[in-house]
Parts: C-alpha cells; structure tokens; sequence
C-alpha cells in the first residue's frame, strides 16, 4: 500500500494541480493580469501585438511543462519498484493515459465559461507527454552506453 502512494500520489497531485490550472482563475484574461505587466516591464519598447504573442506562447509552455511532468510522473508509476530501467510498455502507457488526461482536461474547460476548449490544446499537452517519454528514452540510452563502454 505504502509503495502505491509513493508511485501514485505525485501523479494524483499533478492531476488535480492540471485540474486547478484549467479552472476560471487561470483563463487568459485572469493570467494576463500578471503576465501582461511582466513583459512590459521586461522588455518596455515590445509592440502590444508581441505581448500577447508572448503571452500566449507562455501559456503554452505551461501545457507542455505541465504535461511533461504528468508523463514522467506516471512513467515512474508504471515502472514502480521495477529494477529494470525502461521498458516501452510504460513508456507508452505514460504517454497514452496522459493523452486521455488532456482530453478530458479540455473536456472540463468547455465548461468553465472563461475557458474554452481546444483540440490545438490537447495536441500541445499531448506532445508534451511524448517529449518526457522522449527524453526519459534518451537518459536510458546515454546511461547504457556509458555502461557499456565502460566494459
């Protein structure tokens, strides 16, 4: 029971956390309040049409940050107490259940009324959950070679 929470409660927390970011309090308008003046004080001379581009590609960042770690995060659940390091089953796992995660996630925003629901979004969350499996893939294949040519 003990070794369940350790694995699942981090991906149960970066769930409801993506569920929290997909509330009202996160929409554009409410971001745009902190995001906004950020940029003007940053970068003083950028064209209002630039920082909402700006702002915009920040707010995507965060749906693929956020799904990177959802993806690791359930990567390392599948694994569990597994010695070995990779396999493609949880990888692909990982990077399937956090695909449903974002659809269901927009699923939730077509309800919110200051939010809208994208399947532009739910191809950037998605993305997002392969990039970590990606990277987790490489990091396998960096260390078995080090280990490997250390033979």
């Amino acid at each position: 029971m003990l070794r369940a929470v350790k694995y699942w409660f981090p991906v149960a927390l970066s769930m409801g956390f993506i569920f929290w970011m997909s509330s009202g309090t996160f929409s554009y308008d409410n971001t745009s309040r902190f995001i906004v003046p950020g940029i003007h004080f940053l970068f003083p001379e950028m064209q209002q049409t630039d920082v909402e581009l700006l702002h915009g590609l920040i707010r995507k960042a965060g749906h693929v940050t956020e799904y990177f770690i959802l993806s690791y995060l359930l990567f390392r659940a599948f694994r569990g107490q597994s010695t070995k390091r990779w396999s493609l089953r949880w990888a692909i796992s990982a990077a399937a259940v956090s695909a449903v995660y974002a659809f269901s996630d927009e699923f939730h925003q077509y309800f919110v009324s200051t939010r809208t629901a994208s399947f532009i979004d739910v191809g950037i969350d998605v993305a997002g959950g392969i990039i970590a499996q990606i990277v987790i893939a490489c990091r396998q294949l960096v260390v078995c070679s080090r280990s490997y040519s250390r033979r």
